[in-house]
């Protein structure tokens, strides 16, 4: 008998490392995401198997019950280890998952290409809590770390407005008229958001709370833009009010001082993709610098 486990990737598009502070964080999730699928097994072992959005097997290891049960990781971390590390805080949450069982075949599925960054872990972490009957705010927090907006977004078919304090996710209207002017461009570089997470540590200010509030001021404009103008100058401005907070550049001003629009980061600064907003189609431009990989609203955003 199999069973299967499914959850969207995300965006996350206002309130990114603010969000870790109490801050009003506007996510949307993906039409891309990655199910898991079960099955029984035997000899107290999961046999283990990836797939990347192409069919193609990118990880495939057996982990005895035993490497989860008394979490036997060395010190160099390796795709297995995180699984296992993983495996062992749903264990901890919920002993009865492993206890229950002879074994276990489990097959996981991108429908987009890994290194896209819209949620490889915590579509994992959450589908992986759904399986193991636990809390998936607990598990990722026990096992990645991070705000948690992704793990709403896995769990939301809406707009989201969350907030770190109680997980509390709150779903928000966004259909603007003004969407076929938002594109979604991948910047072919990979994020690190542990690396990225520690970077914002080292660089907020005093004025925490004075930041704080000026992104949720800044979020509700987002949301509530009627006019694609409106929409812009709000974007810019958030993009401005994190350069400021970083003290680093914005990636219009690194890479695309040239565009006729607004480009935001989304999520970890300087990797994955931004939000491109644009009165003309913007893919001649980002194709001629070079990146290729350029997705409208409707074919990134799901909308139920």
């Amino acid at each position: 008998m199999k069973t299967t486990f499914y959850s969207n990737g995300k965006l996350l598009i206002s309130g990114e490392y603010l969000v870790l502070d109490g801050a009003n964080a506007f996510a949307l999730p993906t039409k891309f995401g990655q199910d898991l699928i079960i099955e029984e097994g035997t000899d107290q072992k999961i046999e283990w198997k990836s797939y990347d959005y192409d069919n193609h097997l990118w990880f495939e290891d057996i982990i005895e019950f035993s490497e989860i049960i008394n979490k036997t990781i060395p010190e160099s971390e390796t795709v297995k280890t995180t699984l296992i590390n993983i495996l062992h805080e749903a264990y901890v949450l919920n002993p009865d998952f492993i206890n229950n069982s002879n074994g276990f075949k489990a097959s996981t599925h991108l429908t987009f290409p890994r290194k896209w960054g819209l949620g490889t872990s915590s579509t994992l972490i959450n589908n992986i809590a759904q399986w193991a009957k636990t809390n998936a705010y607990t598990l990722l927090n026990n096992s990645f770390g991070g705000s948690g907006y992704d793990i709403a977004c896995a769990q939301n078919n809406t707009s989201i407005l969350y907030q770190v304090e109680n997980n509390t996710v709150k779903p928000v209207v966004f259909n603007p008229a003004f969407k076929e002017n938002i594109y979604f461009v991948y910047l072919n570089k990979k994020q690190n958001s542990k690396a990225a997470i520690k970077a914002y540590y080292n660089n907020r200010n005093e004025h925490l709370t004075d930041n704080v509030a000026k992104n949720n001021k800044i979020t509700d404009a987002i949301l509530n833009a009627k006019t694609l103008k409106e929409f812009a100058l709000a974007v810019e401005k958030h993009e401005i009010h994190l350069s400021n907070i970083l003290e680093t550049r914005t990636i219009k001003e690194i890479a695309f001082s040239d565009f006729n629009g607004v480009i935001k980061s989304l999520g970890a600064w300087g990797g994955d993709f931004v939000m491109v907003i644009s009165k003309e189609d913007p893919k001649a431009y980002f194709t001629m610098k070079g990146y290729e990989t350029i997705l409208t609203y409707d074919e990134m955003i799901l909308q139920v």
